[in-house]
């Protein structure tokens, strides 16, 4: 990423010292990657704005991948959210590539997940859940989606592979990954995944290790027959 890539916005806008207090903050390492940024309340007192300014700011922060938002825990820098202009390039992970990591990766989360995992990490994923319901774009689909997988990572309390699915949730953002997705939904694939991602948070929540890695299984396997025509 060689230019920034959120721009400030145009000098009346009352976001735009804040968008560029963030960006600076992280592009020099004061928040580091994995690192929580201070609360929307902090940093409406901080930067002396309301609250729909610091969520319309992280909003464009995390449409250019520099933060994820997790429900329940907070804004996060992303992993190598600035790389360095001389770092090497990303490894070409394709799609298929990334499902077949996928496909083993987390359903052994899930099992995780269900030994470590807590109430407030089981909350977190039913609003997802709820969220990705009633979400009126497949963008805001696709974010609650990875949210709602980002989180059930999270609760499996294991810092590596919270890590690894920082690169899962990566790939997910390039342009290929969003063209299959697209192409391959519909309604009733759309209602068929709420569904799936139900189900597998009750299984999580009911603590049923054979469940919920079951049920992880067999949606990715589901989602990948409809990305790639299997």
């Amino acid at each position: 990423m060689s230019r920034n890539p959120v721009a400030a916005p145009g000098e009346h806008d009352p976001a735009s010292a804040l968008q560029q207090a963030l960006f600076e903050g992280i592009r020099n390492g004061r928040w580091q990657a994995g690192q929580r940024l201070p609360t929307e309340r902090e940093l409406a007192q901080d930067y002396g704005v309301g609250r729909a300014v610091v969520r319309r700011v992280l909003a464009r922060l995390r449409d250019a991948g520099l933060i994820r938002q997790v429900v329940g825990s907070g804004t996060f820098v992303r992993e190598a959210a600035l790389p360095d202009a001389g770092e090497a390039a990303p490894l070409p992970v394709s799609p298929a590539d990334l499902m077949a990591a996928r496909l083993r990766l987390e359903p052994m989360l899930a099992e995780m997940a269900v030994s470590h995992g807590t109430p407030t990490d089981f909350e977190a994923m039913d609003e997802c859940c709820r969220r990705a319901e009633t979400a009126t774009t497949l963008a805001e689909f696709e974010h609650w989606d990875a949210a709602l997988h980002q989180r059930i990572a999270e609760a499996t309390r294991n810092g590596f592979f919270v890590a690894i699915f920082e690169l899962v949730n990566a790939v997910r953002t390039r342009d290929e990954w969003g063209m299959l997705k697209r192409r391959s939904m519909s309604v009733q694939r759309r209602e068929r995944y709420h569904r799936e991602h139900r189900e597998l948070v009750a299984a999580l929540k009911a603590r049923d290790a054979v469940q919920a890695r079951a049920r992880m299984l067999a949606h990715l396997q589901g989602v990948a027959d409809n990305m790639f025509g299997a």
